[in-house]
């Protein structure tokens, strides 16, 4: 598999995230009085829909290789999808969001857990600044049911990204969203039924264009971590929370007070200094490299 430099891969996350913010903007529209397990069924039912096109083209071979690992990243997913519509239509979209991006924080350790990675002093410093500017935000004094259900998300979102290296290297990026969200669907219908709600099919298009944005994002989160070492790189998803904050403001009048700016200024700052960390770090290899072939 190709490399990609950790300079490319945070920029790939940053706009992702920033795409994302719009996924989770459409989820807003549709308030709190929602059928959330019917919209979720809907979300994976149009992003199955969507990426086929793409997958109908490869060959067969190896078309389910890695189905456990799809399996339970896709039931990580659903559970993350269903706390993402509580949150978002509870709370405003830049403080759910705000919440969300505690996600690569929660990274940090488990991948120490899982695949043992060496946390540097940089990664580890940025990221408990970047949690300081999240809990200033939220305020611990005013966490509810909406923050709990936020902060499931941003578990999520962990768990979700750093299984992303136990799927097999050789399925395409449509591939593995096709089956991710695919073998979800059938415990989503079933929630949707036990939900008793009236099917609503005019959520359809909100689901569609949701899962449209939501899946170039997770499209990214898969190509960027298969090849990147998630500690390098996943506080490049702070930078979504400046996207809810100016979506947040123009488009559900949701104004920021000081402590969201301070809390925002406290998430990306560190972000900026990482990158030129790593930036610089990577420039110091390579110079040892090419000294190493001329000797």
């Amino acid at each position: 598999m190709p490399a990609m430099s950790v300079g490319f891969a945070m920029t790939l996350l940053v706009v992702g995230n920033l795409i994302a913010v719009f996924s989770d903007a459409l989820v807003k529209t549709l308030g709190e009085d929602v059928a959330v397990f019917q919209f979720v069924l809907y979300r994976q039912v149009t992003a199955v829909m969507i990426l086929l096109p793409f997958c109908l083209k490869q060959g067969k071979s190896g078309l389910m290789d890695g189905l456990k690992w799809h399996t339970l990243r896709a039931h990580v997913w659903l559970l993350g999808a269903v706390f993402m519509v509580v949150a978002i239509n509870s709370m405003p979209l830049a403080t759910a969001n705000a919440i969300f991006y505690a996600a690569p924080l929660l990274m940090l350790p488990l991948a120490y857990l899982l695949y043992q990675e060496q946390l540097s002093r940089y990664s580890m410093l940025a990221g408990l600044i970047g949690f300081a500017g999240v809990l200033v935000i939220i305020r611990p004094t005013q966490i509810d049911w909406a923050a709990i259900a936020a902060l499931i998300v941003a578990l999520t979102l962990a768990g979700n990204n750093l299984l992303i290296r136990k799927l097999p290297t050789h399925q395409s990026v449509p591939h593995t969203l096709l089956l991710t969200n695919a073998a979800g669907i059938p415990v989503a219908l079933c929630l949707a039924l036990w939900e008793g709600e009236r099917w609503d099919w005019s959520l359809l298009l909100t689901a569609a264009g949701s899962s449209a944005l939501i899946m170039v994002y997770a499209g990214i989160c898969v190509a960027t971590y298969r090849r990147v070492e998630s500690n390098k790189i996943a506080s490049a998803e702070y930078t979504g929370l400046l996207g809810a904050v100016g979506v947040g403001l123009i488009w559900f009048d949701e104004m920021p007070d000081l402590a969201m700016l301070v809390g925002t200024a406290l998430i990306i700052v560190p972000l900026i200094w990482l990158a030129r960390v790593e930036k610089k770090k990577s420039r110091v290899l390579r110079a040892g490299q090419a000294s190493a072939v001329e000797t």
